[in-house]
C-alpha cells in the first residue's frame, strides 16, 4: 500500500512538465524555408584569339644516299692497282683512282693510230707534189704537141707540092696522135689526183676516229670517283683479269642524302588548301607542281630520336613519288639534305646514314588569322563555349586544319569566345560555369600553331 502510494507521487510533476511543454511547441513559429541556391561548376576554358598557323604534317620513312654509283670496268684487261682505301664503309673524296687496268695494250693502239695518221698526211702531201710535177709536165708536153703540129702543117704543104713523100706525113700524123694520148693521160691524171687526195683525207679521218677511241679507252684505264663516295662494296682484286662490262665496286654519294617519308593524303591536301585555299592549278605537269611548290612555300625539317637526343637537319622538298599506297592512304613525299655526314660529330652528333628511320616535317608558309581550338574540345563537329551569361552552349562549328593537338575552325566560332576543355559529365544547357582560362594549354597551342623548334634538338 505505501508502495503504490509513493508512485502516485510521481504523476503531478510529469503531467506538469508535459502540459509547459506543450504550451511551449503552441507558441514556436515554424522554420523559414529559404529557396536552394544554385552552384556554378568550375571548369577550365581557353581563349579564342586570332593567330598565325604554320601548316605541317609529318610522317616516316627510311634515308637513302641521293646518288649511287657503280664502279663498272668499260675496257678488259688485267687489274694493276685498287686504292688501298677502297674498303667497304670507308669514305673516299672526289676524283680518287680506285681502281686502274694495264694500260699496255691501250698505248700500243693509240701509237699505232698515231702512226696511220702520220702515213696518211704524207700520202696527202705526196699527191699534191705529184699535182704539182704533173702539171708541168702536161705543159711540156703540150708545147711538144704544138710543135709537131706545127710540122706536120708543114709536111701538108710539101706534100702538096711533091717535096716530100706521103710516108713522111703518116709518120707525123702518128707522132702526134701518140703525142695527144700523152697530154690526155696526163689530165686524166690530174683529174684523178683531187679524187685520191680526198679519198685519203678520209682515211685520215678514220684513222684520227682510232685514235680517239684508242685515248678513251686508255683513259678508261683509270677508274675514278666522279663524287666524294661511301664503300659498299668491293669485288676487285690487284691481277685479277677485268671483263667488259663488270662492275668492280659500288659506293654511295656523300654529298646529298634523300628521304621518302609517308603521309598522309588528306592532310597532305588539307595542308595546301589552308595556304592556297581554292586557287590550286588543275592537272599535274611540271609547271603546274613548280607553281604549287612556290605558293606553298615548303620547308622540311628531319629528325633523328636516339634516346633522350633529337638530331635535326633541314631539308629542301624535292618531288612527290610516282605511286600511293592503297592501304594506308599515303603518298611519298621525297626531300634532299644537304651534306647529310658534314655535321656529323663522333660520340655527339650522328651522321644522316643511310637506312636510318627518320620524321619528317612537311611545313608550309604561316596562315594569318586563324581561330584554333584543343583538337580534345571539338565532339562530333560541336564545341563546348561559355556565353555572356557564363552558361553552358553547344555550339557547331567547321573544322579546318588538324595538326597535333590542335585544330583550325573556319566557321562557327569568334575571337574572344572561351571554349570549354574540361569534360563535362554530364554536360547540361544551359548549366551555370565558373570558367577558369587555362594559361599552359593556351601557351601550348601557340607553340603548336607556330614553327617553334623541335624540343630538345641538338642542332
Amino acid at each position: 500500500m505505501a508502495n503504490l502510494k509513493r508512485k502516485l507521487l510521481i504523476l503531478p510533476p510529469i503531467l506538469i512538465a508535459a502540459a509547459v511543454l506543450a504550451f511551449v511547441i503552441s507558441r514556436k513559429q515554424p522554420p523559414v524555408v529559404k529557396p536552394a541556391s544554385e552552384l556554378a561548376r568550375v571548369v577550365r576554358v581557353v581563349e579564342v584569339r586570332e593567330t598565325n598557323v604554320v601548316p605541317r604534317i609529318t610522317g616516316f620513312g627510311a634515308v637513302t644516299p641521293g646518288k649511287k654509283w657503280s664502279a663498272a670496268s668499260q675496257v678488259g684487261g688485267e687489274v694493276e692497282f685498287v686504292h688501298p682505301k677502297l674498303k667497304k664503309g670507308a669514305i673516299l673524296p672526289a676524283g680518287t683512282e680506285i681502281i686502274r687496268i694495264s694500260p699496255a695494250d691501250f698505248k700500243l693502239n693509240v701509237a699505232q693510230a698515231e702512226a696511220n695518221i702520220r702515213a696518211s698526211e704524207a700520202r696527202i702531201r705526196e699527191f699534191g707534189a705529184s699535182e704539182t710535177n704533173t702539171r708541168e709536165i702536161l705543159k711540156i708536153e703540150r708545147r711538144a704537141l704544138q710543135i709537131a703540129e706545127a710540122e706536120l702543117d708543114r709536111q701538108k704543104k710539101l706534100l702538096a707540092r711533091g717535096n716530100v713523100s706521103e710516108t713522111a706525113v703518116d709518120t707525123k700524123t702518128r707522132e702526134i696522135l701518140s703525142q695527144r694520148k700523152i697530154v690526155q693521160d696526163l689530165q686524166n691524171t690530174l683529174r684523178l689526183i683531187p679524187i685520191q687526195r680526198d679519198a685519203e683525207t678520209e682515211q685520215k679521218a678514220v684513222y684520227s676516229a682510232q685514235l680517239s677511241s684508242a685515248q678513251l679507252d686508255l683513259a678508261r684505264t683509270r677508274i675514278a670517283l666522279p663524287f666524294a663516295a661511301r664503300v659498299v662494296d668491293v669485288d676487285v682484286e690487284v691481277a685479277q683479269f677485268a671483263q667488259a662490262g663488270q662492275t668492280l665496286a659500288t659506293l654511295d654519294g656523300v654529298e646529298t642524302a634523300e628521304v621518302e617519308a609517308q603521309m598522309s593524303i588528306g592532310r597532305f591536301l588539307n595542308m595546301a588548301k589552308a595556304v592556297a585555299g581554292d586557287d590550286i592549278p588543275h592537272g599535274i605537269n611540271s609547271g603546274t607542281v613548280s607553281d604549287i611548290v612556290n605558293r606553298l612555300g615548303f620547308e622540311v625539317l628531319i629528325v633523328l630520336k636516339t634516346g633522350d637526343q633529337i638530331t635535326t637537319w633541314p631539308a629542301q622538298f624535292a618531288r612527290i613519288s610516282d605511286a600511293i599506297d592503297p592501304k594506308t592512304r599515303t603518298v611519298g613525299v621525297i626531300a634532299v639534305v644537304d651534306g647529310p655526314y658534314a655535321q656529323a660529330i663522333p660520340g655527339k652528333r650522328p651522321p644522316l646514314a643511310k637506312g636510318l628511320f627518320v620524321e619528317m616535317e612537311l611545313r608550309t608558309k604561316s596562315v594569318a588569322g586563324q581561330l584554333v581550338v584543343p583538337r580534345a574540345a571539338l565532339r562530333d563537329g560541336k564545341l563546348h563555349v561559355v556565353d555572356t551569361d557564363s552558361r553552358l552552349a553547344v555550339r557547331s562549328v567547321k573544322a579546318g586544319l588538324s595538326q597535333d593537338d590542335i585544330v583550325t575552325i573556319s566557321d562557327g566560332l569568334r575571337p574572344g569566345d572561351k571554349v570549354v576543355v574540361s569534360d563535362l559529365t554530364p554536360a547540361v544547357v544551359g548549366m551555370l560555369l565558373k570558367p577558369q582560362v587555362d594559361a599552359e594549354l593556351s601557351a601550348a597551342m601557340q607553340r603548336q600553331a607556330g614553327a617553334g623548334e623541335v624540343p630538345g634538338a641538338d642542332k
